[in-house]
């Protein structure tokens, strides 16, 4: 393994923990002053980042054996897993119970920036990470990349549903989206899993 490349794979991960935890903060607080729950919600989604981040740290940071490393490999390409299904858990709680309860997605305009600086920032972060993951041939690097790319699905959906309310009065926008991608969430989480287990 490349140690330049793997730097850039530990400085990526640091990142992606700093911008989370900052990103959780904002939109938990913003959300919580404009009652939203798309918001809140959306930083309780940067929790699940920091702790597949936090996983991957782990496993970046082995010092030993080959076979020591395979082995913390496989445990991190499951850990990321399990946060997959825990990421679809929320999504999925959180759509039904906006179409449930009709819940009008609110207006916040700290919440969009940092939805639309999201939006911006994680696919090229993701993008990184996969490069990277492929050059250290990390799975678990390339899972957590997806794990990424997703959190800027999630936030393309906050501010489409916030678009749509404003625009057309479509409250369900924002919960169909989310009902939309649960599913590639868990497909991702349970291949994840199962190559960890092989």
């Amino acid at each position: 393994m490349n140690s330049q490349d793997l730097k850039k794979a530990l400085a990526l991960e640091w990142f992606t923990v700093a911008y989370n935890v900052v990103e959780g903060i904002v939109s938990i607080g913003f959300g919580a002053l404009a009652g939203s729950i798309a918001l809140v919600g959306f930083g309780l989604d940067s929790a699940i980042e920091v702790s597949a981040a936090a996983i991957l740290l782990w496993r970046l940071s082995h010092k030993g054996s080959e076979e020591e490393a395979e082995e913390k490999e496989k445990k991190a390409l499951f850990f990321v897993g399990i946060t997959f299904f825990v990421l679809a858990a929320y999504v999925l709680y959180e759509s039904v119970n906006k179409l449930w309860f009709h819940q009008m997605p609110d207006k916040s305009i700290p919440g969009i920036i940092i939805t639309a600086l999201s939006l911006l920032i994680m696919p090229i972060l993701s993008a990184k990470k996969k490069k990277v993951a492929r050059q250290i041939g990390s799975r678990a690097l390339e899972a957590d990349a997806i794990e990424t790319l997703i959190c800027s699905y999630l936030s393309f959906t906050v501010l489409l549903g916030l678009a749509f309310n404003v625009l057309f009065a479509w409250w369900w926008a924002d919960p169909v989206a989310g009902l939309g991608i649960t599913f590639f969430i868990i497909k991702e989480g349970w291949e994840a899993i199962q190559e960890a287990r092989e």
